[in-house]
């Protein structure tokens, strides 16, 4: 295959689509959950995804997998972490078994936010989408999007 190969562009066009898409998603769900509650989206995924841990077997995320789950560098998401801390959204502990490990939880006051965040995260989204169905090149991709059933 070249560089002109009809399939690598067509396939770099789809990428391209598929970036536009979360980079139109992502713009907007941020410009809503920053106005409305000053959480930005990579804070509101961290408190996501940390107000989904339980007390069962593997119940309590490492940071790395945290980090797997929102998508950052394992840097990046302590710094993040530390930020929301300081907020006092977040607090960590020792795990009990392991001294060596850290746990990170989401506090009361967090949880509060969480629960407001989420029907303006849900809102932003749906309205991403409906505005991205509109354009022809994403269309197919927001119907994929849509009819993805991928437990959280």
């Amino acid at each position: 295959m070249t560089a002109t190969d009809p399939a690598l562009t067509a396939l770099a066009q789809g990428w391209c689509a598929l970036s536009a898409l979360h980079g139109k998603i992502e713009a907007h769900i941020e410009r809503a959950l920053q106005a409305q509650h000053d959480l930005s989206v990579r804070e509101y995924s961290l408190l996501d995804v940390l107000s989904r841990q339980h007390d069962g077997e593997g119940g309590h995320l490492q940071m790395k997998q945290v980090a797997d789950a929102v998508v950052l560098s394992q840097s990046a998401t302590t710094r993040l972490v530390t930020r929301l801390e300081d907020r006092g959204l977040l607090e960590r502990y020792l795990c009990p078994t392991d001294r060596r490990g850290i746990y990170t939880n989401v506090t009361e006051a967090g949880l509060r936010l969480l629960e407001k965040a989420r029907p303006t995260n849900d809102a932003a989204l749906r309205e991403a989408l409906d505005k991205a169905s509109e354009n022809p090149q994403l269309a197919p991709l927001v119907k994929v999007v849509e009819s993805l059933n991928v437990p959280a």
